[in-house]
């Protein structure tokens, strides 16, 4: 079974040690009662992953954990076939012992659109909301972040991730969560917060925004990167179906009108730094993700356009600073 008890042990003598009062309990709840069936077989698969400490760990440039050089190809071998096991693997790319996991998700690209714009990491508790597999939560580490915490409902995203966490060795401060942002209580305590392709996923956009201020310090960094649309802001799209084969996602708005609700929030120093029309090269299938992905959500006549006609997937990238909160919308 997938233990907690590292987590608890880092944040009780950190700001995060007021969590240990309600976040055994939820934790505990959820190893109890999640009902997923491939759970026992991943956890399985998680036992076998006894390597030596590697060689070569980075972090910083890419996520590269192992040179190759200290397993021979047998052991290669079988590992590449152990971490096949985890398909589909979404969000990456990672390196581990020579083996390239050729993720859906060119992640790399993304983070080299965030870095530059945000405060430095250095020494900084991290929350990342709907981490997926966690290749962002090694890079926010790579580059200097005190503990990185990352949350997602996923069991599979969380088994990923914890076969990379064990083959890079259980020493680092970097630990997921199998929950939902409204499983969290406030911490008031992350001097960073990160929800990037999260926000167009959420019924309600303006109460997940005052769910990430909740767990923000006074002064701390939010960064927001999602969907968007052209327009003024009055302008949000809500999918009458599907959006590009989802039927989860709910409101795609436009610059203005997200920046408009952040500052609703009482967010100050509200601003985009980076909007970016997804390339089929950044989003596509590989051996490690065989399913559909962006060109089948796409129009073949029209790729400015997705399958159901609305416009193609435009990401824009959005930071703002907790502010004072009205009490008048809590």
């Amino acid at each position: 079974m997938i233990s907690f008890s590292a987590f608890y042990k880092q944040i009780a003598d950190s700001n995060l040690q007021h969590w240990l009062e309600t976040l055994p309990s939820i934790l505990g709840n959820w190893q109890r009662e999640h009902k997923h069936g491939n759970l026992p077989k991943w956890e399985k698969v998680l036992n076998k992953l006894q390597y030596p400490t590697p060689d070569i760990i980075d972090f910083s440039a890419s996520v590269t954990i192992g040179s190759g050089k200290q397993l021979t190809d047998g052991q290669v071998e079988k590992l590449k076939n152990l971490l096949g096991l985890f398909q589909p693997w979404r969000k990456g790319p990672f390196s581990v012992h020579g083996i390239d996991i050729d993720t859906e998700w060119r992640s790399d690209w993304k983070w080299d659109r965030v870095k530059p714009h945000i405060s430095s990491l250095a020494n900084r508790t991290v929350l990342d909301v709907g981490c997926g597999s966690g290749y962002h939560m090694w890079r926010m580490y790579g580059d200097g972040a005190k503990c990185v915490v990352g949350i997602d409902p996923s069991p599979l995203f969380l088994c990923q991730f914890e076969a990379i966490k064990r083959i890079a060795g259980n020493q680092h401060p970097v630990h997921l969560l199998p929950l939902g942002i409204e499983e969290l209580p406030p911490l008031d305590a992350f001097d960073t917060v990160f929800s990037m392709g999260v926000l167009y996923h959420r019924r309600s956009p303006i109460d997940h925004l005052l769910q990430l201020r909740d767990q923000l310090r006074m002064g701390g960094e939010l960064v927001i990167e999602t969907l968007v649309i052209d327009g003024d802001e009055n302008a949000v799209l809500v999918p009458k179906d599907r959006y590009g084969k989802m039927n989860n996602v709910w409101f795609l708005p436009s610059v203005a009108a997200l920046t408009l609700w952040l500052e609703k929030c009482e967010f100050t120093n509200v601003r985009c730094v980076d909007v970016d029309v997804t390339s089929l090269a950044e989003q596509r299938s590989t051996a490690w993700m065989k399913n559909e992905s962006l060109v089948d959500y796409l129009d073949p006549k029209d790729v400015s356009l997705t399958i159901e006609g609305y416009p193609a997937p435009k990401r824009a990238i959005i930071i703002a600073t907790k502010n004072q909160p009205n009490l008048d919308l809590i």
